[in-house]
């Protein structure tokens, strides 16, 4: 196993990817982030590299004298995400092999279908119900793998991602609308189902810490976060109401996702197709169980809901007081 500081991050310029660099160059290691087109320099202490993903040359390039491979990268909006996935992974696995890397994968309940329901271990049944789920347990049985040819692996899966920045999930896309003030809430879920969320500087605090301690893990390892239970669907929206009111003044109203447009246009759209398949999991409730990574941290990192969701919307640019309009 490597021993240095040297960190390689892929989707640096993503959610978790991005908070995952921040948070590893304040804990003293030397971060690495590879961005398409990107001229190499040091900014912000970080060191940016020039490559593609898609490239098993520029991955094994950047990854020289690493000792970690953070890999945070998928494809935009779910396009391609079939087409992309695997071969992206099959780079990152072939260079943490070579430099005897540890490879951090940020995971989510994709793998799992309705016989792990409703509680999830780290060792439930994956037999997922979906494509994108199908791929999920594909990448996972090719760490696996990799972890008995010279690599070494560490899982975190979580729920539904949210934070300051935007990205691809459905806070950002779905709840609220990032860059706009928050007029209404649409939210996705079916009355009275609970719903899994996980704060993004929650997740990469706790893959940081849990890298910390790389040495006591076993080559495949992987954890489940508890993150932010909504056991019936209502605190989320209402946090984001609180938030909204105390910073702005705005009373907020929570509505019904509108699905049905969304449904029409799948056939058309890849990002809408691929979000339907997901929407199973607005209505079965589907929770993990953190005992294992308590265990080994003592707590899992926690931000209160409504800190979490003000500087969510604060880094979005949602705060702003919404035009008289937009309220009408």
């Amino acid at each position: 196993m490597a021993s240095n500081d040297t960190v390689l991050v892929l989707g640096a310029t993503g959610g978790v990817g991005g908070e995952m660099a921040r948070q590893l160059r304040d804990a003293g290691w030397r971060v690495r982030a590879m961005k398409r087109g990107a001229v190499p320099e040091r900014r912000d202490g970080i060191d940016w590299v020039g490559g593609d993903a898609m490239e098993a040359r520029d991955v094994r390039e950047a990854a020289r004298g690493c000792a970690v491979i953070v890999h945070a990268v998928n494809p935009p909006g779910y396009r391609r995400w079939s087409e992309l996935v695997l071969p992206m992974l099959d780079h990152t696995i072939a260079a943490a092999k070579a430099e005897g890397a540890t490879i951090v994968l940020p995971g989510n309940v994709y793998n799992y279908g309705a016989d792990a329901f409703p509680l999830l271990a780290e060792d439930a049944p994956q037999h997922p119900a979906t494509r994108k789920g199908a791929i999920r347990v594909e990448m996972e049985r090719r760490l696996e793998l990799a972890s008995r040819e010279g690599a070494r692996v560490l899982i975190v899966r979580a729920g539904d991602f949210f934070g300051p920045k935007a990205g691809n999930n459905w806070f950002s896309q779905g709840l609220v609308k990032a860059g706009q003030p928050v007029a209404g809430v649409s939210y996705p879920g079916d009355a009275g189902v609970g719903h899994l969320w996980s704060y993004l500087p929650d997740v990469a605090r706790t893959m940081v810490e849990l890298l910390a301690r790389r040495d006591r893990l076993e080559p495949f390892a992987s954890f489940h976060m508890a993150g932010h239970w909504d056991a019936d669907g209502t605190r989320m929206a209402d946090a984001i109401r609180r938030v909204v009111a105390r910073r702005t003044g705005t009373h907020v109203r929570v509505s019904a996702f509108p699905w049905w447009p969304l449904l029409l246009a799948s056939p058309f759209v890849a990002t809408f197709r691929e979000l339907r398949e997901m929407r199973y999991l607005w209505r079965t409730p589907v929770a993990m169980d953190n005992a294992k990574l308590v265990a080994l941290l003592g707590r899992e990192p926690h931000t209160p809901l409504d800190e979490a969701v003000e500087a969510a919307l604060e880094g979005m640019g949602c705060l702003q007081a919404a035009p008289r309009a937009a309220l009408a």
